[in-house]
């Protein structure tokens, strides 16, 4: 599925990407704990509810979107706002009870720490500002997004020519996966903010490819033959008597793609995400090993997904509104009443294969102008399932999705 939205008013763009291609050093421990203890409820909370949102708005259709990717941005765009605008967007962040010092503290040290999370994964987060030349956005903020998101400030024209040049830089920071984020810029565009996140890692124990072969797959739409990989070791599982639930490791298990099963094959994935709550993601997390028959599908997905209503339904209403408060972000009264966000939306990618996974997702904001026992577990996924990948030492959540038809 590959739809495009066309944004009206641009503030901002955010790509996640994560590659396995480089060497980095492991994050201490203690930085990523003290991440965890500010931001790992907050973060689990906003992913469950934006999940379940976003599983209402899509129905069966496979869908694949990155939490992390989409906070941080909605994180840079929290600095341009004031007054109810802000406490709105802080309450559909489920930051309500951290300040702004505080918040800002912690997206720096998620940006310090998440590359170095595994060295045997490739794990990398960058963020970019673009601006119409000349609009007089507060230097304050600039700076601040620069501090705190390491965000490169782009003074430009906003020709053609900025187009090719955003474009691009989506494309360099997704590994080519994710190529166009905006068809073109309109003249009530001023800003578009972008966060990439990429990543890229092999499984700890991979799958023989000698071993993959043509099962069916019985979807939404039926049954259909697809390539299916297998797989015999030992995996975190659980079987509850709502669903099965498997964890496979990358690298040095830092990071995990937890799959979710239905117990009964008539049971949707939706009455799953729609009970599932944070004490069940924090018992997912961490699960009891033993051995497993594994089978999960070759899949790639390419994804976008426009996010205006299902924030509002969140809790941010009036940063939609002509009436919302954006005074931080401007220079000057007159033209922060000017402005207005226009759009949140979000491209992705996945490809998962036997020898790993590589995932991308850009968030693009938009603000313009107005006017269990001695029997070997089976895991099967052949059926619609549902999958995270998430960083085990700070819980940090960075995709979910659902497969429902191959």
């Amino acid at each position: 599925m590959k739809v495009f939205f066309k944004a009206l008013l641009g503030l901002g763009v955010t790509t996640m990407l994560i590659n396995c291609d480089g060497t980095t050093t492991i994050a201490p421990d203690a930085e990523l704990q003290s991440i965890s203890s500010n931001f790992n409820a907050v973060s689990t909370n906003f992913t469950l509810d934006l999940w379940k949102k976003v599983d209402q708005n899509e129905g069966n259709k496979n869908y694949f979107v990155s939490p992390l990717s989409l906070h941080t941005a909605l994180g840079m765009l929290l600095n341009g706002s004031n007054g109810n605008t802000t406490k709105e967007i802080k309450s559909t962040l489920k930051l309500d009870n951290l300040d702004e010092t505080k918040i800002n503290d912690t997206y720096s040290k998620i940006m310090a720490n998440f590359e170095k999370i595994d060295s045997k994964v490739t794990s990398k987060m960058v963020n970019s500002i673009w601006y119409r030349e000349g609009f007089p956005f507060s230097k304050s903020y600039l700076d601040q997004n620069n501090q705190v998101f390491k965000a490169s400030i782009n003074p430009e024209d906003f020709s053609p020519n900025t187009v090719g040049k955003i474009n691009k830089w989506a494309s360099d920071n997704t590994n080519k996966k994710i190529e166009k984020v905006i068809d073109s810029i309109q003249d009530s565009d001023v800003m578009f903010l972008m966060n990439a996140l990429y990543f890229k890692g092999d499984w700890k124990t991979p799958f023989d490819t000698k071993r993959t072969a043509d099962e069916d797959f019985v979807g939404i739409s039926g049954a259909k033959k697809v390539k299916m990989m297998n797989l015999k070791d030992n995996f975190g599982y659980i079987s509850t008597d709502a669903f099965s639930a498997l964890e496979l490791p990358y690298g040095s298990e830092k990071f995990n793609m937890v799959l979710i099963l239905p117990k009964n094959e008539k049971t949707p994935t939706s009455s799953i995400i729609n009970t599932i709550s944070s004490s069940d993601w924090s018992k997912l997390i961490k699960l009891n090993a033993q051995k497993v028959n594994v089978k999960l599908p070759r899949f790639t997905l390419n994804y976008e997904i426009k996010l205006n209503d299902i924030l509002k339904s969140m809790g941010m209403k009036e940063a939609f509104d002509a009436n919302a408060d954006w005074s931080k972000m401007a220079s000057n009264a007159e033209t922060a009443k000017k402005l207005k966000l226009s759009f949140v939306k979000q491209n992705t990618f996945i490809g998962v294969d036997e020898k790993g996974t590589e995932a991308a997702a850009v968030t693009t904001i938009g603000v313009g102008v107005t006017s269990a026992g001695p029997i070997e577990p089976e895991f099967y996924c052949n059926r619609p399932f549902l999958f995270v990948i998430h960083e085990k030492t700070s819980g940090q959540i960075l995709f979910i999705g659902k497969i429902s038809d191959l």
